[in-house]
C-alpha cells in the first residue's frame, strides 16, 4: 500500500485521489479552507485558498500547489498550516474581499456565504486594501420566483457556472468579460427570466457567496432544523435536506452524498413544496349531504363508512367494494390499503395508479425474467458505454436522470440511441433517433432484432446457457415483413439496421424505457422486446447494462411490490395459487379470496352496471387523469358511496360522498421505492395540517372500527409487518435504511442487490416470445374521420394533474396546457402560434393554445394535462394494453381547427 504524510503523519493513499480528498478522508474538512471546490464538481482551482505545500522526499524541494486538483503521490510530505500558506491564503481572502461588499464580514443574515467562514478561518477580522467598484454596482436579478443573484457578491469562482454545466448539462451561465470586468452572464443576458434556465437550483446550492441563492434563503429566518427525506415527485427517489424554523418549511437542499442525486434536483424537488400548507388543504373529514359537503368528526365519518362498508358487503357481497391506492402513498400505507381490502372486505378488487403507466413494465419483465423491476442502478451509466431511450422524455419527466442521461448522450465516444416520436432534448444529442409514428414501437423494436440476427450479433452463448424459446422466436423474426413495417413505421430499414448495429456492439448498453412504451395496446409486447434485446446481446447481469424503467410517480415500484394489483399480493405472489392463499390467510387471520379482482377500468365497468356500490380513492385524481373522463365520472355517479382521501378538492373529489383529508410526504414517515428499487425512507419533516392525519393512520383507524386489530401506524412496526410477508424485504428494517436506503430483494442479514439476473433469471431462463405488430383500434376504427395522432406528454414544471405542483410558483413558469403542432399541419389547418385548437376525437374535444414547433413530424400532435380547465382526457379513449390493461394514452385519433370561441374571447 502506497502512502504519504499530512503535517509528518503517514496515511494510505487510494488510486486517483486528489490531495484535498487526501487530506479530507484523514482530517476535518476545516483544515484545508476552499472556495471554488465543490463535492459534486471536477476540480477546478481557481481560487487557490486550498493550497498546500507539498516536499519531495528525495531532493527535499518544497512547492506551494493548489490541492484540489492535484494528484497525490506516493512519499509526498504534505504541510496544510505552514506560516507561508497561512499568509498566502489570508492575502488571497484580502484580495476577494477588497471587490465584495465588506458587510460580509459581519452580515448575520447571509444565506450560504462560505466566504464568511472562510475568512474566520484564515484570521480576517477587516481588509487592509482599498475597497473595489467594480461589482458593488450591479443589479439584483429578481425576475425568477425561486432564485435570486446578487452579483455584487460574486467572487468569480465559476461554480455556478461549472454545476450548470457538469451536473444540470444546461449551459445557461458563462463568464462574459476580461480582468476586472469579468461577470456571470445568463445566456445572452442577464436576467433568469430571458435565458434558458430550468430552475433546478444547481447554482444556488453551489454559489459560496450568495450570489445566486434561493427566495427563501433570503428571509429573515435562519433554520432551527434540518429533515433528510425523499422527494414525493417522479420515480428518480432524490434525498432532500428541508430546513424548518418552528414548524415552518423554510427551504429544501440536496445533500452531496446522496446515492441517488449527489447533490442535485430539478426545481420540483428543490422549489415546490409550498402545497404542504396551501390555503386549498383539505382541514377536515366531511360528508356530502343534499348535494352539499357538511364538516363532521372524525368518529362520524368512521362511523358512516364502516355502517356503509358492512352493509353493502352483507347485501351485495364483498366484490361490491373495491380500492384505488396511491403511488404518492409510502409503501406501507399501500400495504395496509391492500390488506384492508383483501383481509377485511375479502375482496381482491384493488388497484393503483401503476395501472395506469407501468403495469406493461410488471408484466412484460415477470414473463421474460421473473421480476418486473429495473435490472440496475443509474450508477451503472459511469460503466455503459451505449443507452436506448425509448418512449421516455426523462429530462422533463426524471429530470435528475434526465440530466444524468444528457451528460452521457454530449460525450461524443458515447452511443446514444433515442427512439421516440418527438425529438425530445434527449433525441437532440443521440446518435441515432429513430422518430418512429405512435403505435408501432413493436414494429421498430422487431426490425431491430431482426438485423441484430441478420448482421451475426447475437451472444449465443448467453441464449444457450441462461434463455428458451429463442428458436421459435428467431424463427418468427426472420419472417417479418420488413417493407411493411419500415412504411407503417416511418422510420427507414437503414436507420433501423444502424441503431440495432450500434446497441449490439457496444461492449455494455443499457436501455431505459418510460410511458411511451407502456401506454399502448401492445405495451407489454414492446417491454417484452426490450428485454429480449438485452438477452440476446447478452447485455444483462452486469454493471453497465440492462432494462431500466423510468416510473412515472415516484413510489409506482412501491405500491405493486406491497400487492396494490387485483391479481397478485404483496410480493407479487399469486393470488389464484393454492398455497399463496393459505400463506395470505394465515398471515392475515382472514379469509382471503383466491379469484381475481377488477383492475381500475374493470371498476368503472361494474359501477356503470350497477355492481359496484363503493370505491375509496387515495391520492388518485381519476377524473382528471384516466382516460376517458366523461365514462369516469358517469361511473363515479353511479357508485353510491365514493370516498376520496386526498390533499386538495381534486377534480375527483366533487364527486365524492366522503372526503377524508390526508397528509403530505412532508408530514408523514414510511418508505418510498423508486425505479432502481431503493428503499429508502421518508420522514416526517412537519406534523400535518390541523384537521389532517397521515393516510396509514386512517386506514388503520377505520380497519379497527371493522373489527380488525391493527396497531397504529409506524413506519418500523409496518415494515417489521411486510418484512415477514413479502420475501424481498426479509431484511429490510427502519434502522437499516440508513441515508441511502436498500435495494431489494434483500437478504435478512441486510445485504441488498445492486444488480438482478447476474446468475440466473428469478423464472430460471430468460423466456423469448415474438409478438408481430398490430395497428391499435384507435386508429383502424377512427383515423378515418380523425386522420391525426394525438399522443400526451408531460412538462418539467407540473406533475400529473398539478393538485400539487398547480399550488406553487411553478404556475408562474408555466401556466396553462399547449398543443405541439407540425408547422406543415399548422399552415394547413390555419393555426399560428398561441391560437387556440379545438382538438377533437370520438369521445368528446378540448380547446387547448398551439405552440408551433418542429419537434413534432407532420401528422402528429402532442400535448400536455396538467391543468383541470384543460381536461385533456375529455378525448382520450377505452383502448388499453391487450395484457394489462394500461390506458392508451399515447395513440388518440382526432382532427383539429381552429377554436371559434376561446380564440375569440382571447382577442377581445
Amino acid at each position: 500500500m502506497k502512502t504519504a504524510y499530512i503535517d509528518n503523519q503517514a496515511f494510505n493513499i487510494d488510486v486517483g485521489e486528489t490531495i484535498l480528498s487526501f487530506i479530507r478522508r484523514y482530517k476535518e474538512a476545516s483544515l484545508v479552507p476552499t472556495l471554488c471546490d465543490a463535492p459534486n464538481l471536477e476540480p477546478f482551482g481557481s481560487c487557490r485558498v486550498c493550497s498546500v505545500e507539498v516536499a519531495n522526499q528525495e531532493n527535499g524541494l518544497v512547492k506551494t500547489v493548489a490541492s484540489c486538483h492535484t494528484p497525490v503521490a506516493e512519499g509526498q510530505y504534505i504541510f496544510t498550516s505552514s506560516p507561508a500558506i497561512k499568509q498566502l491564503r489570508k492575502n488571497i481572502i484580502e484580495l476577494v474581499l477588497t471587490d465584495h461588499p465588506l458587510d460580509c464580514l459581519t452580515c448575520e443574515v447571509n444565506g450560504n456565504c462560505e466566504l464568511q467562514t472562510v475568512a474566520a478561518q484564515v484570521g480576517i477580522r477587516e481588509v487592509r486594501y482599498p475597497e473595489g467598484e467594480n461589482h458593488l454596482s450591479r443589479k439584483k436579478d429578481l425576475s425568477h420566483p425561486y432564485m435570486t443573484s446578487d452579483l455584487s457578491k460574486c467572487i468569480n469562482c465559476y461554480r455556478c457556472v461549472r454545476a450548470c454545466d457538469e451536473v444540470q448539462g444546461e449551459f445557461v451561465l458563462s463568464m462574459a468579460g476580461r480582468g476586472f470586468d469579468s461577470r456571470i452572464i445568463k445566456g445572452l443576458g442577464q436576467s433568469f427570466e430571458a435565458s434558458d434556465c430550468v430552475s433546478c437550483g444547481a447554482c444556488s446550492q453551489a454559489c459560496p457567496t450568495s450570489a445566486i441563492s434561493d427566495v427563501f434563503q433570503s428571509k429573515a429566518k435562519q433554520a432551527t432544523n434540518t429533515t433528510r427525506t425523499i422527494c414525493t415527485y417522479c420515480g428518480v427517489g432524490c434525498n432532500l435536506e428541508v430546513s424548518t424554523n418552528n414548524g415552518e418549511i423554510l427551504s429544501i437542499r440536496a445533500p452531496y452524498d446522496a446515492e441517488v442525486n449527489q447533490g442535485h434536483t430539478c426545481l420540483k424537488g428543490r422549489y415546490a413544496f409550498k402545497f404542504y400548507n396551501h390555503p386549498d388543504r383539505l382541514n377536515s373529514p366531511m360528508i356530502k349531504r343534499n348535494g352539499q359537503f357538511e364538516k363532521v368528526s372524525w368518529d362520524e365519518v368512521y362511523s358512516y363508512i364502516t355502517d356503509k362498508f358492512i352493509a353493502y358487503k352483507k347485501e351485495f357481497g364483498p366484490d361490491s367494494m373495491a380500492g384505488i391506492s396511491s403511488s404518492r402513498c409510502t409503501n406501507e400505507e399501500n400495504y395496509l390499503m391492500q390488506k384492508f381490502f383483501r383481509a377485511v372486505i375479502n375482496t381482491n378488487n384493488i388497484d393503483g395508479c401503476a395501472r395506469v403507466c407501468h403495469s406493461p413494465t410488471a408484466l412484460g419483465m415477470q414473463r421474460t425474467y421473473g421480476t418486473g423491476a429495473a435490472t440496475n442502478s443509474i450508477d451503472d451509466l459511469k460503466d455503459t458505454n451505449c443507452i436506448m431511450v425509448i418512449g421516455a422524455n426523462p429530462t422533463d419527466a426524471h429530470p435528475v436522470t434526465g440530466a444524468k442521461l444528457k451528460q452521457f448522450s454530449m460525450k461524443s465516444h458515447n452511443v446514444s440511441i433515442v427512439i421516440d416520436p418527438r425529438r425530445t432534448e434527449l433525441a437532440k444529442y443521440a446518435t441515432h433517433h429513430l422518430a418512429l409514428r405512435p403505435g408501432t414501437n413493436v414494429a421498430v423494436l422487431n426490425m431491430m432484432m431482426y438485423y441484430i440476427i441478420t448482421e451475426g450479433l447475437v451472444d449465443n452463448d448467453f441464449i444457450k446457457n441462461r434463455t428458451e424459446g429463442y428458436e421459435d422466436f428467431r424463427r418468427e423474426l426472420l419472417s417479418i415483413d420488413l417493407d411493411h413495417l419500415e412504411k407503417v413505421s416511418g422510420v427507414s430499414r437503414y436507420d433501423v439496421r444502424a441503431a440495432a448495429i450500434a446497441y449490439a456492439t457496444a461492449p455494455n448498453a443499457m436501455s431505459f424505457h418510460g410511458l411511451g412504451v407502456t401506454e399502448h395496446s401492445q405495451g407489454t409486447f414492446t417491454v417484452m422486446q426490450i428485454a429480449d434485446l438485452a438477452m440476446m446481446t447478452g447485455n444483462i447481469g452486469r454493471r453497465g447494462v440492462g432494462v431500466n424503467p423510468l416510473r412515472g410517480q415516484n413510489n409506482v415500484q412501491g405500491s405493486a411490490d406491497m400487492g396494490v394489483q387485483p391479481h397478485q399480493g404483496a410480493g407479487y405472489l399469486d393470488v389464484t395459487n393454492e398455497e399463496v392463499n393459505k400463506k395470505y390467510n394465515a398471515f392475515y387471520g382472514a379469509e382471503v379470496p383466491k379469484h381475481i379482482g377488477y383492475k381500475i377500468p374493470e371498476m368503472f365497468d361494474a359501477a356503470l352496471k350497477g355492481k359496484l356500490k363503493a370505491i375509496w380513492i387515495i391520492g388518485e385524481d381519476v377524473v382528471q387523469t384516466d382516460p376517458n373522463t366523461q365514462k369516469v365520472i358517469k361511473a363515479l355517479e353511479a357508485t353510491d358511496l365514493v370516498i376520496v382521501q386526498e390533499l386538495f378538492m381534486t377534480e375527483t373529489a366533487k364527486y365524492a360522498d366522503v372526503i377524508l383529508p390526508g397528509a403530505s410526504f412532508l408530514e408523514k414517515s414510511g418508505t418510498f421505492t423508486n425505479g432502481e428499487r431503493r428503499v429508502q425512507a421518508v420522514r416526517e419533516v412537519v406534523k400535518p395540517i390541523e384537521g389532517a392525519k397521515p393516510d396509514g393512520q386512517i386506514i388503520v383507524e377505520v380497519m379497527n372500527k371493522m373489527g380488525y386489530n391493527q396497531p397504529d401506524y409506524t413506519p418500523d412496526g409496518m415494515l417489521e409487518e411486510i418484512s415477514q410477508i413479502v420475501p424481498f424485504f426479509a431484511g429490510i428494517r427502519w434502522d437499516r435504511l440508513g441515508k441511502n436506503g436498500l435495494q431489494w430483494p434483500v437478504k435478512p442479514d441486510g445485504t441488498d442487490t445492486k444488480i438482478l439476473h447476474q446468475e440466473s433469471f428469478k423464472r430460471g431462463r430468460g423466456f423469448f416470445k415474438f409478438n408481430p405488430w398490430e395497428e391499435t383500434a384507435e386508429l383502424t376504427e377512427h383515423a378515418k374521420d380523425y386522420p391525426l395522432i394525438l399522443t400526451t406528454n408531460r412538462e418539467l414544471e407540473h406533475y400529473n394533474c398539478g393538485a400539487m405542483t398547480r399550488r406553487t410558483a411553478n404556475e408562474q413558469i408555466l401556466n396553462d396546457d399547449y398543443l405541439m403542432i407540425n408547422p406543415k399541419d399548422a399552415s394547413t389547418y390555419l393555426i399560428n402560434d398561441g391560437d387556440y385548437v379545438c382538438v377533437e376525437s370520438p369521445r368528446g374535444k378540448v380547446d387547448v393554445k398551439a405552440r408551433i414547433t418542429d419537434e413534432v413530424k407532420e401528422g402528429i400532435l402532442s400535448t400536455t394535462f396538467h391543468f383541470p380547465d384543460i381536461m385533456i382526457n375529455n378525448i382520450t379513449g377505452d383502448i388499453h394494453d391487450s395484457e394489462a390493461m394500461c390506458p392508451e394514452y399515447k395513440v388518440v385519433a382526432v382532427r383539429i381547427r381552429k377554436s371559434k370561441g376561446k380564440y375569440k374571447s382571447e382577442l377581445s
